[in-house]
């Protein structure tokens, strides 16, 4: 009943527009790979991205580099850090709260400088320090996730950094992988201006920026001279071309206007490989999901009624809905990561133990129990929402909940998940649609488990308190070994889906279109993916 939303996106593909743009559909070199993305703007090419994940994806590790990276090679299991600007890093067995970094010999920025432990430090004033003259705040608001928990910063020699933070954190080195490194030097050839900077920037990374039109295209060469000669591109060019529209992405990967199209709709994917081109997928660290209330008056308070929500979901039937390009939840991370553990509460599609449950807690289809929950219609990284929405509606109906939505605009969705669940403005709301990456511990389990001395403006928005949580929360900041880390934070995910913090749906699998011309491209499960072996057929 639901799948007629989706099956209207095919009627209107043929009539979308592709490349509206003079300039965006103009000739280009030959061996180049035109990426559509779903931004509707070229992240910031400063060297600290905004638009989120995205941003890191396309202007991040392509022409900058972090000290630590993602190790995007394999498409078999979950995506690991590896040494990058730096060789090595390690906490100091006294002071766990002072970590050293050993930067990699040889390095240039694409100007030519070099770089060295200053340049680290010169960027982490740019992050951090006001009173530095490169401090910019528009990269501090994009990087303050990540260098949040940093005190201090002391070169040691040309090769060495130390980094001091305000707590101990295990799970620093995750944070790191997200911060970028662009070039003092070609800063002070633009005369010490940001604007100026991000048309003409200077990174580290595989790509080196040619041409730049804000709100239409980035064009990069590659860069014969990347200090990792394994990631040097194996096409001669990219161009970024922002396209929010998805069908508009489709019809460009028709027409052959672009070759590398970002979460093509599910009724288009037919069309793409009928045509002869791919649509490749892959699990990734992505949930959506529903953020549940436990302030006071939430029916959610109530573990029998958290249970029975999960349990009410036909997590099956919306997949075949959403074309077969999701997989069914069965806690916030996907089975067979390391993280995932061995929760006793399984999660399936069991409407008549929901409704046991309910009858438990007092609710029946009788005397339903009542919630309202805030959506949005579309938003980064949330699939076919009012659909998706529409289904858990009627499947939590069957059981005995009734569902209403509070319907408004993603950026809107998204301050309201800030203000937290007390705010006056959420006063009434019991779960809130925010689809969710578990990238890192601290954003996938830390943050949203965590509730001793809790911030409003978190990750946990419905204010949920747990003891135990809280334990191994900071046994989990408090273990540097990764294996260890891995079974603290695989016994948390275990307790959370056991006391249903949040309901769980279903797993993205981050579906990509190809064109036909594109070869070795290995989707890997993460929200970052390497551009750079892709080979182009003539």
């Amino acid at each position: 009943m639901h799948r007629r939303d989706l099956l209207a996106g095919g009627a209107a593909l043929a009539a979308a527009p592709a490349l509206s743009s003079p300039a965006a559909a103009q000739a280009v070199p030959p061996n180049t790979l035109r990426v559509g993305m779903t931004a509707a703007d070229v992240p910031f090419t400063m060297g600290q991205p905004n638009q989120g994940a995205e941003g890191n994806r396309f202007t991040g590790i392509t022409i900058y580099d972090p000290l630590i990276a993602w190790d995007l090679s394999r498409s078999d299991r979950a995506a690991v850090l590896r040494p990058s600007l730096a060789e090595s890093w390690s906490v100091d067995e006294t002071n766990r709260k002072v970590w050293t970094f050993r930067l990699r010999p040889g390095v240039r920025f694409h100007d030519g400088s070099v770089f060295d432990a200053n340049a680290v430090a010169w960027n982490l004033g740019k992050l951090l320090d006001r009173d530095a003259p490169q401090f910019h705040a528009p990269q501090a608001a994009q990087g303050s996730l990540y260098v949040g928990n940093i005190a201090s910063w002391r070169v040691r020699d040309p090769m060495t950094i130390e980094i001091e933070t305000k707590a101990i954190d295990a799970i620093f080195p995750y944070q790191m992988a997200n911060v970028f490194y662009s070039s003092p030097a070609r800063w002070e050839e633009v005369g010490r201006n940001w604007d100026r900077f991000a048309a003409r920037p200077s990174g580290t990374g595989p790509y080196m920026v040619e041409r730049f039109v804000p709100r239409e295209r980035l064009e990069c060469v590659r860069n014969a001279n990347y200090w990792d000669s394994a990631r040097i591109p194996k096409h001669e060019r990219m161009t970024l071309i922002p396209m929010p529209d998805a069908l508009t992405r489709v019809a460009a990967l028709l027409s052959g206007q672009v070759d590398f199209v970002e979460a093509p709709p599910p009724d288009a994917v037919p069309r793409i490989r009928a045509a002869g081109h791919q649509v490749v997928t892959n699990a990734y660290p992505h949930i959506w999901c529903h953020h549940l209330s436990f302030v006071e008056g939430s029916p959610f308070r109530d573990l029998r009624v958290r249970q029975a929500a999960n349990l009410a979901v036909d997590r099956p039937g919306m997949v075949q809905m959403l074309g077969g390009l999701a997989l069914p939840a069965k806690g916030m991370i996907t089975e067979g990561h390391p993280w995932f553990g061995d929760p006793s509460f399984k999660i399936s599609y069991d409407p008549d133990r929901a409704k046991h449950l309910l009858a438990q807690a007092g609710f029946s289809r009788a005397n339903p129990v009542k919630t309202k929950f805030i959506v949005a219609p579309s938003g980064s990284g949330q699939m076919q929402p009012m659909p998706m929405n529409e289904l858990i509606q009627q499947n939590f109906k069957d059981v005995g909940i009734e569902l209403e939505f509070e319907v408004m605009d993603w950026d809107a969705l998204r301050t309201r998940r800030r203000s937290g669940a007390e705010a006056p403005e959420n006063r009434g709301m019991h779960g809130i649609n925010n689809s969710w990456a578990f990238w890192d511990p601290d954003i996938g389990l830390l943050g949203p488990a965590f509730g001793q001395g809790r911030i409003n403006g978190g990750f946990n928005w419905g204010n949920y308190q747990n003891a135990e949580a809280d334990r191994l929360c900071i046994e989990a900041r408090q273990t540097f070994e990764p294996e260890a880390q891995n079974r603290v934070l695989a016994r948390l995910h275990s307790h959370i889906v056991n006391d249903a913090m949040w309901l769980w749906v279903v797993h993205d699998t981050n579906p990509r279109g190809l064109a036909r011309r594109v070869q070795n491209f290995t989707q890997a499960q993460s929200w970052m993916q390497d551009l750079t072996p892709i080979t182009l057929r003539n």
